[in-house]
């Protein structure tokens, strides 16, 4: 499926090939309904217009086109048709793939109510007697960031309790560093 791609890229867009290589090409795909992972592709383009495949070990490139991939391994090859469509699904021979993004959002890795730091900047002050486990209101300020010489103030996203703070005065952020986490929800009530 990443030759397949590679080979479409390099129809639209010519030539591929470069005297002084800076790194592999890297596509991950994972299978649909398996169990065995994600599988990672890394190969480069060479001179005479092919691919050489660099991981994994052991497979060398026939023929690669846009709709289809001949692969030999251990001597004995192979021809897959590939079908790639909108959504991200390819169909190599018999296997169902899906492409795996290049570049994951930061955000997709953190937990609900997490406070990214959205720019660089220095962690000029928390709001006074902030601590883990303090109820707090949406829009209630959480701290203050200072960047280009301007303070910007972090708020709560929504009402809630605060599970996590990772800001301390003084402390240097980059963008997208977790500052805080804000669990929504039902707080439970004081018991008589």
């Amino acid at each position: 499926a990443a030759l397949a791609a590679a080979s479409a890229r390099r129809g639209r867009f010519g030539g591929g090939w470069r005297n002084l290589r800076s790194q592999d090409e890297t596509r991950t795909y994972g299978t649909y309904g398996g169990t065995d992972g994600d599988h990672e592709v890394r190969y480069r383009p060479t001179r005479d217009g092919g691919y050489e495949v660099t991981a994994p070990e052991g497979v060398r490139v026939v023929a690669a086109a846009p709709d289809r991939v001949s692969l030999e391994t251990a001597g004995v090859v192979r021809h897959f048709d590939v079908t790639a469509y909108a959504d991200g699904t390819v169909h190599a021979g018999p296997h169902r793939l899906a492409a795996r993004p290049r570049f994951t959002d930061p955000r997709e890795q953190t937990a609900p109510g997490s406070l990214l730091a959205p720019m660089p900047g220095t962690v000029v002050r928390v709001a006074d007697g902030l601590a883990v486990g303090d109820p707090v209101t949406a829009g209630q300020p959480l701290l203050w960031l200072e960047a280009m010489k301007m303070e910007h103030r972090v708020t709560a996203p929504a009402s809630g309790t605060l599970t996590a703070l990772h800001a301390a005065p003084g402390r240097q952020v980059e963008v997208g560093a977790l500052l805080a986490v804000v669990q929504t929800g039902e707080r439970p009530e004081a018991q008589s």
